[in-house]
């Protein structure tokens, strides 16, 4: 049999106390044609000494070593320009693959039309010392975020829900080709991936836990914005982009329903600059509601709203 070539971008940053079982965990796929790239993003701690005892027992795996921190979005890149595979994994180094991800991920894809972009799982996510938390899709459904996961076309379901777990996806080459990789000029690469790519592809769900996927204090993904956060002005951006992407009135719902989310979130959070920006954008929208005039009035009075943000959560979210 022929096996499409699979290249793992094993993306690191500070996972000294990680890296050995992330890297082994795709040294041990039961999938035979795998390209494994392993990029040290400046890290801090010894993790280039780890990846380096690593390489000298396994010197299949590709090394390239950052002398200055780019963040995810460039460090990812430079390593896609070296990506030979038909299918790219973006694997960071403190999260663990289960032993027949890729094949399965594989086989799932060559079921599919071309027309499929991206095929992701379910996944576990454990502790900073490997304990478990929950399962993916379960949370999702305790949290009554979506009943059934989305597929195909989720361009729409992509803008105003979060149900994709990142680390569980598997992309065509060709789709990143096609938007010239992750845009560098975000902090973080997910959303924007999601909503450029679900303009022109399908995504598949394969109803498998494959991954087990690290939560701790300092994961990007691991909770609410802070002071100051990157990320959410990252946010506003890609929601600028889905302004010009979208076509109907059911993707501008979609969209404000986002824009009202993320000008909430930058209220609690105290992002004075990006509660302004979305309120703004949800004047260009034609979208601002009464409640939304309060939460943007309450920005106004500088209050420390971590503790109403909690009250929020729970009453709307039941957490």
């Amino acid at each position: 049999m022929d096996y499409p070539l699979v290249t793992v971008i094993c993306l690191c940053y500070n996972h000294r106390f990680f890296l050995e079982e992330a890297v082994e965990s795709v040294l041990a796929q039961t999938y035979p044609s795998i390209q494994i790239i392993l990029i040290d993003d400046a890290s801090t701690d010894d993790s280039v000494l780890e990846i380096e005892k690593i390489i000298v027992r396994h010197p299949v795996i590709e090394f390239v070593s950052l002398k200055q921190n780019l963040g995810n979005c460039k460090a990812f890149n430079r390593a896609l320009a070296k990506a030979r595979g038909e299918y790219i994994i973006d694997f960071s180094t403190d999260d663990v693959m289960m032993p027949d991800r890729i094949r399965q991920q594989v086989d799932f894809f060559l079921t599919l039309d071309k027309d499929y972009g991206i095929v992701f799982t379910d996944a576990v996510y454990i502790d900073k010392g490997g304990g478990f938390l929950y399962n993916h899709v379960e949370n999702l459904r305790l949290k009554k975020l979506l009943s059934t996961i989305p597929q195909g076309d989720i361009y729409v379901d992509v803008i105003s829900t979060y149900f994709i777990s990142s680390p569980t996806m598997m992309i065509r080459k060709e789709v990143l080709d096609s938007m010239h990789g992750y845009d560098e000029a975000l902090a973080y690469e997910d959303f924007d991936l999601w909503v450029r790519s679900s303009r022109n592809y399908k995504y598949a769900f394969l109803n498998e836990k494959l991954t087990k996927v690290r939560r701790s204090k300092d994961s990007m993904s691991s909770g609410w914005y802070r002071q100051g956060d990157a990320q959410l002005y990252s946010t506003f951006l890609v929601c600028k982009k889905i302004q010009q992407l979208n076509r109907t009135p059911e993707e501008k719902q979609s969209l404000l329903k986002r824009v009202r989310y993320e000008l909430r979130q930058s209220v609690f959070s105290e992002n004075n600059r990006e509660a302004k920006l979305f309120y703004e954008l949800l004047k260009e929208l034609g979208g601002v509601r009464l409640e939304d005039e309060i939460f943007y009035r309450m920005e106004k009075l500088k209050l420390p709203l971590s503790g109403f943000r909690r009250l929020y959560h729970k009453v709307v979210f039941g957490r």
